[in-house]
């Protein structure tokens, strides 16, 4: 099935129609004919989409709407209303509600149906959105939203540029957003320097081929990095079924098929503005959890949880093409001492600054990580027993090369480091265990063998390890 849509009306010849025509599209149909039993079959099996009539009799769409914004767990399903002919005041109060669109009896399938593929869409993609960033909270990764709200931008594109002056004057005592104009050719040759707007309002012309040409800028818009989630609203100037469902298909976020109002107009921006900024929130939530999960907020080296499966993958590239790669873990001498004499906070600046001095000493295909307190891991793709070496000597004479200058230390203090290597897919250090991950865990475990021995041979200092017997 496509989705899941709950028909709400009173009239059960509407409901008839609805349901043949979504079902033929392969959709999943509820029905309810009150708004108590709409609440009722949402709360118990929610759907992805509500078609409810604009009249109910115990209450409307409008009020089905506010009754679910109420409730987490319901409060972003999307809700089309169906009339016959509503007055231009209850539609628009209506559309207030948060009812993304009211569509007049009988509804054209043509355009039906691109709009609940729209919506559907849309929906999905936050709900995915929304329970990746509901993990990352579970995890604690996540940061408040700011309150802070930057000024919106919204750019009206059409070819007719007296028409498009005509809607800004009229848009813009209802409207408190920056409001400019723009050619479709205008507007793919911006600079990429410069911001890309919030919302972008496509004019359509009348004339049908014309207005098919116009509608590839959505195809443009979402084809590009930096526009793929700009908001766009495709406004007809003649209602043309066809021509609305193609602008729905291609991406556009909404769309007004009767023409220019601007109170609906300012409405709809205000709208799309407002879901772009909720998306733009949760993707950067889901970022900032991402980074957090995989990154030493310390030191900014990635950590143990990104390290472990990456040397399984350049063990298992290692297998698959007989170059070899060195595992390193690098220990600093004494820590302890530091923080005991000088305070976590000087223990803290020593294991930045040695972090910086692991990057430097390192190549751009290396990777090094903190997957201990004090303790390091290395990883050399493409490294023999040789070149390992001289990498581990580089770095132990780094850290002990230049004093670290710390707080609570009037002067700066020495630090050394103790190395323990080993070396895969060489002649003095193949292992016989065929399978890749293992390997990788197999040299993990010698080169930890070999820091014990290089902290017993008398630290700052590499050892190399080799199979157990």
């Amino acid at each position: 099935m496509q989705g899941k849509i709950l028909i709400v009306d009173a009239i059960a010849t509407n409901r008839i129609v609805l349901k043949v025509k979504l079902q033929t599209a392969f959709y999943d149909v509820l029905q309810a004919t009150t708004m108590a039993d709409a609440i009722a079959l949402v709360r118990s099996d929610a759907p992805d989409l509500i078609l409810a009539a604009l009249s109910l009799p115990d209450g409307g769409a409008a009020e089905l709407c506010t009754a679910l914004a109420k409730v987490p767990t319901t409060e972003h399903i999307p809700l089309i209303a169906t009339a016959c002919q509503p007055e231009a005041g209850l539609r628009l109060r209506t559309l207030e509600a948060g009812v993304q669109d009211v569509l007049c009896q009988p509804v054209e399938e043509t355009l039906l149906l691109a709009r609940v593929r729209s919506l559907i869409r849309a929906h999905g993609a936050a709900a995915e959105w929304q329970m990746r960033e509901d993990t990352c909270r579970a995890l604690g990764l996540a940061e408040p939203a700011s309150d802070f709200e930057e000024q919106g931008h919204c750019v009206l594109v059409g070819s007719d540029t007296p028409q498009l002056q005509s809607f800004a004057m009229k848009i813009r005592p209802v409207l408190r957003t920056k409001l400019t104009l723009a050619s479709a050719g205008g507007l793919m040759r911006q600079g990429a320097d410069e911001k890309v707007p919030d919302v972008f309002v496509l004019v359509l012309p009348p004339a049908v081929d014309v207005a098919m040409e116009e509608l590839r800028l959505i195809a443009a818009l979402r084809a590009g990095a930096r526009t793929r989630h700009v908001g766009v609203i495709a406004l007809q100037t003649a209602k043309e079924a066809a021509v609305g469902a193609t602008a729905l298909d291609l991406g556009a976020d909404d769309l007004m098929t009767d023409g220019f109002d601007a109170a609906e107009l300012a409405l709809r921006i205000k709208a799309v503005m407002r879901r772009k900024r909720m998306s733009e929130q949760l993707r950067a939530t889901v970022r900032t959890g991402l980074q957090a999960a995989v990154f030493d907020p310390l030191t900014g080296l990635y950590n143990r949880r990104y390290a472990m499966p990456h040397l399984d993958r350049v063990a298992a590239h290692a297998a698959g093409t007989g170059r070899p790669f060195a595992v390193m873990v690098a220990d600093l001498d004494h820590f302890k001492r530091i923080n005991d004499r000088y305070g976590h906070a000087s223990g803290d600046a020593v294991l930045i600054e040695v972090a910086h001095r692991l990057r430097r000493a390192l190549r751009a295909t290396d990777m090094v990580a903190r997957i201990g307190g004090e303790e390091f891991m290395v990883i050399l793709p493409g490294t023999t027993r040789p070149e390992a070496q001289g990498i581990a000597v580089r770095i132990c004479e780094d850290i002990a090369a230049a004093p670290f200058v710390i707080p609570g230390s009037a002067t700066a203090i020495p630090v050394t480091i103790s190395i323990g290597m080993a070396v895969g897919n060489s002649e003095e250090g193949a292992l016989a265990e065929p399978d890749a991950a293992t390997t990788g865990q197999a040299l993990l475990a010698q080169a930890d063998r070999a820091l014990y021995a290089a902290k017993g041979g008398g630290r700052n200092q590499v050892t190399l390890g080799r199979p157990a017997a």
